[in-house]
């Protein structure tokens, strides 16, 4: 089968691997409908985090199951399913608590899992899926085409930022910053919306991503950063700041202003995976009460809470994939997403 392999700083290939093959009873061969490109993978293909040798990439994926292990109860070949960003059971301790991303017994797409198995990048034609019952969330029957990047939404970026959603305790009446206008900052705007936030504002510069924001619900946008985007927050709230701020990118300069945006007892869900130096101010928490939540998102924990929504057309997180190719065309997804001529690449087989 064709996959895609990032071999370092700007060289990904689409090229021939082993097809997979069930190894551990409890796996699924799932072929890919739709993948996509995440910001986070934009790290090793710009050379931040280094790749030290050729590796299978890619892990948000949505398909149809064509074959099961025989210890696989729950979901059957021919389902339309969505995977979530990592592989986990919902069996264990940490699953059950809400943290399936700390599952006991998971792992990660490109590497190889726990039981001896591989688990393939998701951007490619086949995944095998190490504990399928537990990873794989199954539509009610086979979605419309028109809801794939939706559908394709929940297996990171909705979820994502529905976490950092969350995690800022953002509830009916809520005032909402969100620094970030990637595709998760995006979805963020949208969980806001969705938990009842009566103004939101959305820190962006560019004009594509701005409208996604308005159609998703944002009532403001501030472009200035830094000391000025400050002063244009405080401005917009009584001089304090907002009750919640979601940090969606990870870097030492978002999650400042993401702090001096709240308001003395506001609360921050970050979101964005951690780069650049990025690191708490202990001391400025402590003397202005301000809260800190978030991490990794939960986001197979979500699916269930959030797919009826979609299926039903009410919630539609869709409109952040603004570029769609064949995964033939893979090199040019992530150089498009790197120039920032696309907000988010979408990926089909």
């Amino acid at each position: 089968m064709k996959a895609t392999v990032i071999h370092g700083a700007r060289d990904v290939r689409l090229e021939e691997v082993p097809n997979p093959g069930l190894s551990t009873g409890g796996d699924a061969i799932v072929r890919v409908v739709a993948a996509c490109v995440c910001g986070s993978d934009l790290w090793p293909y710009r050379g931040v985090t280094p790749t030290d040798e050729p590796s299978r990439i890619g892990h948000e994926f949505v398909g149809v199951v064509e074959e099961v292990g025989p210890d696989v109860a729950r979901i059957k070949v021919g389902d339309f399913v969505i995977a979530p960003f990592y592989d986990c059971d919902m069996t264990c301790a940490n699953c059950r608590n809400g943290v399936s991303t700390s599952c006991l017994h998971g792992g990660w797409w490109g590497q190889s899992d726990r039981m001896g198995g591989f688990a393939d990048g998701a951007q490619g034609e086949f995944v095998r899926v190490p504990h399928a019952d537990g990873t794989l969330a199954a539509t009610p029957e086979q979605p419309d085409a028109a809801l794939v990047p939706s559908l394709l939404a929940l297996s990171d970026v909705m979820g994502t930022g529905h976490h950092a959603a969350v995690s800022a305790g953002v509830g009916p009446g809520s005032t909402v910053i969100v620094v970030g206008d990637g595709a998760v900052g995006l979805c963020a705007i949208l969980a806001a919306r969705r938990l009842g936030a009566s103004r939101i504002v959305a820190m962006s510069r560019h004009a594509d991503r701005q409208a996604i924001a308005r159609e998703f619900g944002a009532t403001d946008v501030i472009e200035e950063r830094g000391d000025e985007g400050v002063e244009r927050v405080k401005a917009l709230f009584d001089g304090i700041g907002a009750d919640c701020v979601l940090e969606c990118v990870g870097t030492k300069e978002s999650m400042d202003q993401a702090i001096r945006s709240a308001r003395p007892g506001g609360m921050i869900g970050y979101v964005g995976v951690p780069n650049g130096g990025a690191e708490l101010p202990i001391r400025r928490l402590f003397g202005t009460n301000v809260g800190v939540n978030g991490g990794v998102a939960p986001v197979r924990n979500y699916i269930e809470e959030l797919l009826p929504e979609v299926l039903a057309g009410t919630l539609n997180p869709g409109p952040v994939f603004d570029l769609e190719l064949p995964l033939a065309d893979v090199a040019e997804a992530y150089a498009a997403m790197d120039e920032r001529r696309a907000t988010k690449a979408l990926l089909r087989p």
